[in-house]
């Protein structure tokens, strides 16, 4: 085999090898990464043409969440900064909770000779798994400086009890 024969091998072996990795990066943070859909209406996007927007971003983000498991209830920290408490739907499915959502930020400012204008729009969906089951009838919500805390409380408390096992 030739040399260049044995780089070109080497090469797709390492390509392999990156695209396994982000593969497996991809599936271990899929419920950390929310995708964001881009608006569907012009005058949304302040007359910006759809395939302009959606080649400004990858429309991927990450929308940060905690899990708390207490002793009576589940309770859930979401950061969505730029959001109104009225703006979020929040849906309990089987064992996930899912939040819904638009963003839709605009900031303006001056610097000296320029003038930045950064604006974000598009809708998310976030699953999140919940650790027990929870009384959606009984949940309680509140969105305060970019949080999201919802208040899950569980059907039958857990009661953990702590058990010792020989290994032999």
């Amino acid at each position: 085999m030739s040399t260049l024969q044995q780089f070109r091998q080497g090469m797709n072996q390492a390509w392999d090898r990156v695209v396994d990795g982000w593969r497996h990066l991809y599936h271990q943070a899929a419920n950390a990464i929310t995708r964001y859909t881009p608006s569907r209406h012009p005058e949304e996007t302040g007359g910006g043409d759809l395939e302009e927007t959606s080649l400004r971003s990858t429309g991927w983000g990450v929308l940060a969440a905690e899990v708390f498991d207490g002793q009576d209830r589940v309770v859930v920290r979401l950061e969505a900064p730029g959001m109104e408490p009225g703006e979020f739907r929040l849906e309990v499915v089987d064992d996930m909770l899912v939040v819904r959502g638009e963003k839709r930020i605009q900031r303006e400012r001056s610097e000296g000779r320029y003038h930045v204008s950064e604006c974000a729009y598009g809708s998310f969906e976030r699953a999140i798994i919940l650790p027990d089951a929870v009384d959606s009838d009984r949940a309680e919500a509140r969105y305060s400086r970019g949080i999201l805390r919802v208040e899950l409380p569980k059907t039958s408390p857990v009661t953990r009890r702590r058990i010792k096992v020989q290994v032999h």
